[in-house]
């Protein structure tokens, strides 16, 4: 009696002070909140998306009309009512700024549909990252225009207008714009063309996640192709607990602890603010695909999935790499998926700056060979010649083979990184080298800027400039894309499947966790929610 007595005694104890610890946690979580940045139009503003039944009850022209009443909103608003010390050409909502995108000969925040100039082979659809827009994937879009395919590229609901969109918003409305923009697809392809999905960070989770309702619900089109490019099929394990952070925001003083991020606006086609529900809802979409994908290869259902082709960093401070690996590709049947890793760059003349463990992330990520899908790793050596090349093991093999790739890394490029990987190195925007960079085309060229200079003297973090934002093998991906539209798909159960608004099996083992590397990851995700960085 005494032992349970005392049991009790020790549990309510420990109760007492977690609950104690949870109340200092979440004070100290409402205190840091006053001390960051004043809150903006673009911050309280929230546009009227459409809802899920909304968004499913709807075709493309209805969503394109929607789309422009939101614009519209948000010129009313919020760039029509901003004081004088936002009116500034730092703020992409400032009509007078050349980063407005209202002044651009296309505003590719919107949703866009691309055709090619003969009757179409295909259709793709182009499915962005959290805090992006339909720019991220243009010039993949255009790849595939060039081949004879329709894009449809959309701009999920709470996206391309302002950040506080993402502050009211659930995934399944990203699911369900899916789930619209494949319908559309569909009726720009024809019946008896393929359909292949395209999805980028959040946007990969998107296309995964469809792909696999289509095997459960017979309503749905099939693709035929899913090209995934970092895609978020994990995120940091403390996302979990994102929504607790925004709790002190249910009282109006502490309303900025709605925002992991407080940032200038300053890029046309992302938002640099992230409110806490965007970890959230990412959050919950990852959960849910990863109990769907070990239920469905549980059921053995996975045997009607299309090829999945991913391309991924080795070193990624948004997703979760393992994830990819361990959670997907281990569950994949063999039908002719592959997975592309980019490795860290060997012959980087940073010397000591190099964290040991970077340089070991390959070789950890690797499963026990052999696997059911391909498995591609471009790379360089320590020693020897600057080429890079692709190191290939196929499907059910144990030995590499080596294809050179006639490309090199830049040599003050030590990886890629999450946000890289679908920018050629002369876009607009993004790129280290681009085109016209005298005369930008959207105002301002954030991927060619490389500052020095002291701390504190810029509006945002040295840290958010150093990323690197384009891709120097983005051909090699292209190329890549080439094949996937001239082969065939294997899937055993996939089904065949002017512009408007357009611009120009068995589970595999892994090697033992090891301390050093499992701190490396652990030092990216605490960074994961830094809210300039995320995808």
């Amino acid at each position: 009696m005494k032992a349970r007595s005392r049991l009790t005694s020790k549990v309510r104890i420990a109760a007492i002070v977690l609950v104690v610890l949870g109340v200092a946690l979440l004070a100290l979580r409402a205190y840091d909140a006053t001390r960051g940045p004043e809150l903006q139009l673009w911050h309280t503003f929230v546009p009227d998306e459409l809802g899920v039944e909304q968004i499913d009850r709807s075709d493309w022209s209805r969503y394109l009309r929607q789309e422009d009443a939101l614009f519209e909103q948000v010129r009313r608003h919020v760039s029509d009512r901003l004081p004088p010390a936002a009116r500034i050409p730092s703020n992409r909502y400032f009509e007078g700024s050349p980063i407005y995108p209202g002044r651009f000969e296309h505003d590719w925040n919107r949703s866009y549909e691309m055709r090619p100039a003969g009757k179409p082979v295909g259709a793709v659809v182009l499915l962005h990252g959290l805090t992006d827009s339909p720019y991220s994937l243009r010039h993949i879009a255009q790849r595939y225009v060039e081949d004879g395919f329709v894009a449809v590229g959309i701009r999920l609901p709470g996206h391309g207008t302002v950040p506080a969109g993402l502050s009211d918003v659930e995934w399944e409305r990203w699911m369900a714009a899916t789930r619209l923009a494949v319908r559309e697809a569909r009726l720009q392809a024809g019946a008896d063309r393929p359909i292949h999905l395209v999805g980028f960070s959040n946007g990969g989770a998107l296309a995964m996640k469809y792909a696999l309702d289509s095997l459960e619900d017979p309503r749905l089109e099939r693709p035929a192709r899913i090209i995934l490019i970092s895609p978020m099929i994990g995120v940091t394990r403390y996302a979990r607990f994102a929504g607790l952070a925004a709790l002190p925001a249910l009282l109006p003083p502490f309303e900025k602890a709605a925002w992991l991020g407080i940032v200038p606006e300053f890029n046309p086609f992302k938002y640099n603010s992230f409110p806490v529900n965007g970890a959230r809802q990412s959050h919950r979409l990852t959960v849910a695909l990863q109990d769907q994908i070990a239920r469905v290869a549980r059921e053995r259902g996975l045997e009607g999935l299309p090829p999945v082709l991913t391309f991924q960093s080795v070193i990624d401070f948004t997703v979760s790499t393992p994830a990819i690996v361990r959670r997907l590709y281990a569950s994949l049947p063999d039908n002719g998926s592959e997975l592309v890793l980019f490795d860290v760059n060997r012959r980087a003349k940073l010397g000591p700056l190099i964290d040991p463990a970077s340089t070991q992330a390959l070789a950890r990520l690797l499963p026990a060979l052999p696997v059911s899908y391909r498995l591609t790793m471009i790379g360089n050596e320590a020693e020897g010649a600057d080429d890079v090349t692709a190191r290939v093991v196929d499907a059910g093999a144990t030995e590499e083979t080596k294809q050179p790739v006639a490309m090199t890394y830049p040599a003050q490029v030590f990886s890629l990184s999450h946000v890289a990987i679908p920018f050629p190195m002369d876009d607009e925007l993004y790129g280290i080298q681009p085109m016209d960079a005298g005369n930008p085309r959207f105002g301002v060229s954030l991927g060619a800027i490389a500052p020095r200079g002291e701390r504190g003297a810029l509006m945002v973090s040295l840290d958010s400039m150093f990323r690197i934002s384009s891709n120097p093998f983005f051909p090699y991906l292209l190329a890549r894309i080439d094949e996937v539209i001239a082969k065939p798909a294997r899937a055993s159960g996939a089904r065949p499947g002017g512009a408007r608004r357009a611009g120009p099996a068995a589970e595999a083992s892994f090697p033992d966790t090891d301390p050093e590397f499992d701190e490396m990851l652990r030092k990216a995700q605490d960074v994961e929610l830094d809210s300039v960085v995320m995808p």
